[in-house]
């Protein structure tokens, strides 16, 4: 085709209309923030650049409260322990009444933690085992009965893949190995499948739960729509349930008034809140104390900030499953650094830790505080390149799974048969109280 002519199937334009040899580009739409249980973004600027998560307007969509200083030096004095690095980094960095829960303690009256896991596959990444790490030490520093439980019945329903509910109980069964192998204490700790272990108590709370909301609060809550099912409507009330001493008789006894003033404290991701404040909300009239809540950020997906770890995309994570190789490999391919285009650009401009991803990792991973502003010091002044940050965040991870992956092996069927096993839970609270009495 000669220059300036149109091709055959194109209709000639009039001798005053100018010829566009292609349409303008489109302008890049800008997307806001959303952080509900089942998105997570950080939103796209006008650029169409990904935008880190803003964990300080969270706060105030949210209403919740940042864990300040003198948060942390109350919880230090109270329980005798040093702020885990979770605490002392921000990683855990937001609550509703912590402080409510830390004057139970040190009057040694009974509280207990809850958590949970949505098995979506048969494997959790590291982002999934953060949360439970720290409800790890949470128990070992109040020394409290743990409920955890796997929301197999939610992954059903929300399923897009056509999820059957046999796949989401073994991906529950698979899980709980996982969380097993985090290290929680047998004696203390019980885990259980929403869809294998629901009994009468558990189901009367649901029950109560479901008469006491409305479907314009889960609307509100979690933006559900007329089109979504009653199933995923009703879901709330089995996770809100989960949060009332009174669903585990077995753990707590039968004593429905004493254990109804029993508060639970629930370790997770800043995305789970909108669970617990309807449940919040509805407590009291329930007559059951309202659960406190301590949340973490997102360990960040490979690719970098404004997203976190998926268990659908193996790209974007760290699997506990992974070889040594495996790691080294996603790492020096995937994650996203905060370095420039070259090594003499690095040494003279240094690199950017706020989203290099391997640095971020590091802040998750690294026990000691001086050894990690010593590599935040050397790369932000060009002192250490990419390569070499990334070789200390392949190390620090490849240890963390080994010694996951050693621990993991040593759960049989029967250990985790045990751990899911309705049954008394064996606790003290705090066994020194102030101005209090310990009460079992």
């Amino acid at each position: 085709m000669s220059e300036g002519k149109l091709p055959e199937n194109v209709p000639a334009q009039g001798k005053d209309l100018p010829i566009r040899e292609q349409p303008p580009p489109p302008h890049p739409i800008h997307q806001a923030q959303k952080v509900t249980p089942y998105e997570v973004s950080g939103g796209v600027d006008e650029n169409g650049v990904a935008i880190a998560i803003n964990y300080n307007k969270l706060v105030e969509e949210f209403g919740t409260k940042r864990i300040d200083k003198t948060l942390l030096e109350k919880f230090e004095r109270v329980t005798g322990h040093k702020a885990h690095r979770f605490l002392r980094r921000g990683i855990v960095f937001s609550h509703r009444e912590l402080d409510m829960i830390l004057d139970r303690h040190e009057k040694g009256e009974p509280f207990f933690l809850y958590t949970g896991r949505g098995p979506s596959s048969d494997s959790m990444h590291v982002g999934h085992t953060v949360p439970f790490e720290f409800t790890k030490w949470l128990q070992e520093v109040f020394n409290v009965p743990l409920v955890i439980m796997l929301t197999d019945d939610e992954k059903f329903l929300y399923s897009k893949k056509g999820l059957t509910q046999e796949a989401a109980m073994q991906y529950a069964m698979d899980n709980a190995k996982d969380i097993i192998a985090v290290g929680f204490d047998i004696k203390k700790t019980y885990i259980f499948s929403d869809l294998a272990s629901m009994d009468a108590p558990f189901y009367q709370n649901v029950n109560l739960f479901s008469k006491a909301v409305t479907f314009n609060q889960i609307r509100g809550a979690f933006g559900m729509t007329d089109s979504d099912s009653i199933g995923k409507i009703h879901y709330a009330a089995i996770q809100g349930a989960t949060s009332f001493a009174t669903t585990f008789p077995y753990i707590f006894g039968d004593d429905k008034k004493r254990v109804a003033k029993i508060p639970s404290l629930i370790p997770c991701a800043i995305d789970q809140d909108p669970y617990f404040r309807v449940t919040r909300d509805i407590s009291s009239r329930l007559k059951y104390v309202r659960p406190a809540l301590i949340h973490s950020i997102f360990l960040p997906a490979l690719q970098g900030p404004g997203s976190k770890m998926s268990a659908s995309d193996e790209t974007s994570a760290i699997f506990m499953k992974d070889t040594q190789n495996q790691i080294k490999n996603k790492v020096n391919k995937y994650a996203f650094s905060g370095g420039q285009v070259s090594a003499e650009e690095q040494r003279k401009l240094g690199g950017n830790t706020d989203v290099d991803v391997s640095f971020q990792y590091l802040t998750f991973f690294l026990e000691d505080d001086a050894e990690l502003e010593r590599i935040k010091v050397a790369y932000q002044k060009g002192e250490m390149l990419t390569g070499e940050l990334k070789q200390i965040c392949i190390r620090e991870l490849q240890t963390y799974v080994k010694g996951f992956q050693e621990r993991r092996a040593q759960v049989t069927d029967e250990i985790r048969d045990e751990y899911m096993r309705k049954r008394k839970l064996e606790f003290r609270n705090n066994p020194n109280p102030v101005n209090g009495t310990d009460k079992k």
